[in-house]
């Protein structure tokens, strides 16, 4: 593209659709003005929410959804302080978000200009690249490499700022073509790995966020299936494999991870969700493979680690492994073992009580959920327990926090999910205590008309706090929330639509309405305080 003459928002937004851009997750800033001017001038949509921490987590959401770039921007100074959070979240999930901020005025730097901070020093360590344009004609190549960085593999987020002076100010520019990416090859050691597979009886793998963003789950399923080695997934890996495939498992997941003669590990870290490595048998022989070496040293070392393109990695194994079914007692024996539990749980799914359990509500969601219904969770126990029981069938349809846990993500992350998946249900699943965090962008999704229904769980706690509290001290202290409270009544008042359900009969009709009415609602369904959810005690 040629050279031409631009003020700088309007480059920034050049450069975004350059990449494939299409929607911008903001809340109002005058220091960032000129790249909304930008934007309407490109058609790249704006979605304007109710806090910049949400606009970045709209922005994850939509990352996660597609598999591409989300972006944000956030005005200077508490504009990206706000947004910390979930910068860091991105970070643990590998998403690929770019953070584009405001800043003061470079002409009158250290003069004390409204909202004057430096943000590098403290957002460096949230993110793969952070830099600030000085000049008007280094806002394309700065934008250009945010951009390209956060969707390198491993993917994160990045971030550039931009001084109001020098963002406002008009310079030529090219925009920076799209770097050609290296081809995908397969890490060293698939050879041994594959043999291992071959001659194990008793194979596992555990699959996460990784192999997602890799876009592995083909070879993964392959692999699988040509050697019978039961799957397990956590994080953004889930729907990989359906969850009704044979060789899909959950419940069995200590069983076989303990049991294990070899454990494929793929894409995911071996921090507290792995005991960090202690969920394996100490005999279990792990192959870990991902993109980036192993940073948690600290923890149980892979006895043979594979760096490099994943979805590359898994068919290289599996064109080395062949075919062979030596595991299959080791399939009948996990899949007697899922069973068992699944029928241990028949009553809690069939509980007829009010307030409700909270298992009962996923029972009935199941019957009204697409098989690629988007489901966002927010939330402590009650988010707990949609993990164990929400089956997940395709790629990019489970999303949550992540390891970094950060309440509030789920709002911002559905609004990102229905922006990129309008014609899907996006069901966003909210504790009463999350809810707090982010309630506010209901008032988001009616103004930008999105449809995303969400259910509360509503027992009046935070109730991953007020069970162990009392279970150590015998009482509970800052760990109470007012009863009852009616936040369907809350939403309407948004302009959404809200529906309170206390007795289980209720609670499927409300749901076919939430989900046909095309309107974003909110399923306020009160539940027992009293049922405690089963967690080990550990301490992360």
């Amino acid at each position: 593209m040629p050279a031409m003459a631009e003020h700088g928002g309007r480059i920034v937004a050049k450069v975004l659709k350059s990449r494939g851009v299409d929607t911008l997750f903001t809340l109002s800033g005058g220091h960032i003005f000129s790249i909304y001017d930008g934007c309407k001038a490109e058609g790249i949509r704006i979605v304007d929410v109710r806090h910049e921490q949400t606009a970045t987590f709209a922005a994850e959401g939509i990352a996660k959804a597609t598999r591409g770039v989300g972006v944000a921007a956030l005005t200077a100074g508490p504009g990206v302080t706000n947004g910390m959070s979930a910068i860091a979240g991105a970070q643990a999930n590998n998403s690929a978000v770019v953070v584009l901020g405001g800043r003061a005025p470079e002409m009158r730097w250290g003069s004390g200009s409204l909202q004057e901070i430096d943000h590098l020093p403290f957002v460096t360590p949230l993110v793969k690249s952070a830099a600030t344009a000085k000049e008007t004609d280094e806002i394309a190549a700065m934008t250009a490499a945010a951009l390209d960085a956060a969707a390198t593999a491993p993917s994160g987020p990045t971030f550039v700022d931009y001084p109001m002076d020098v963002v406002f100010s008009e310079a030529e520019f090219e925009v920076p073509a799209v770097p050609d990416f290296p081809a995908a090859t397969a890490p060293q050691g698939v050879e041994e790995a594959a043999a291992l597979l071959a001659n194990a009886e008793r194979p596992v793998i555990m699959a996460g966020t990784g192999l997602y963003w890799a876009r592995g789950e083909n070879e993964l399923r392959a692999l699988a299936e040509a050697l019978g080695i039961p799957v397990f997934l956590n994080g953004l890996g889930r729907g990989c494999v359906p969850a009704d495939h044979d060789l899909s498992f959950s419940r069995a997941r200590s069983t076989a991870l303990q049991g294990a003669d070899v454990a494929l590990v793929v894409g995911v870290p071996m921090d507290f969700r792995l005991g960090f490595g202690g969920s394996f048998g100490e005999e279990t022989k792990i192959v870990r493979l991902d993109v980036a070496p192993n940073a948690l040293t600290a923890n149980r070392l892979p006895d043979l680690d594979l760096v490099g393109d994943v979805a590359a990695g898994l068919a290289a194994i599996a064109a080395a492994a062949g075919e062979g079914q030596r595991s299959k007692p080791w399939v009948e024996q996990l899949t007697n073992v899922e069973a068992e539990a699944r029928e241990k749980e028949r009553e809690q799914l069939d509980d007829p009580r009010a307030p409700l359990h909270p298992v009962r509500i996923y029972r009935e969601l199941d019957r009204v959920l697409d098989r690629d219904a988007v489901v966002v969770g927010d939330g402590g126990d009650f988010v707990s327990y949609a993990g164990r029981h929400i089956n997940t069938y395709e790629p990019g349809c489970w999303m949550d926090p992540g390891p970094f846990g950060c309440l509030g993500a789920g709002p911002g992350q559905a609004i990102g999910a229905k922006v990129a998946n309008p014609d899907k249900q996006v069901c966003l699943l909210l504790g009463d205590g999350a809810f707090g965090f982010a309630g506010m962008e209901f008032e988001t999704m009616s103004r930008h008309g999105l449809g995303v229904v969400g259910v509360m769980g509503n027992n009046g706690i935070w109730a991953l706090e007020h069970h162990p509290m009392k279970f150590l001290y015998g009482y509970s202290v800052a760990a109470e929330l007012r009863p009852e409270t009616r936040y369907d009544e809350l939403v309407e008042t948004l302009g959404c639509e809200g529906v309170i359900v206390r007795e289980p009969d209720e609670l499927r009709p409300a749901l076919e309405k939430a989900f046909s009415s095309g309107v974003p609602t909110l399923v306020n369904v009160i539940t027992d305080p009293e049922v405690v959810y089963p967690r080990k005690s550990n301490l992360a």
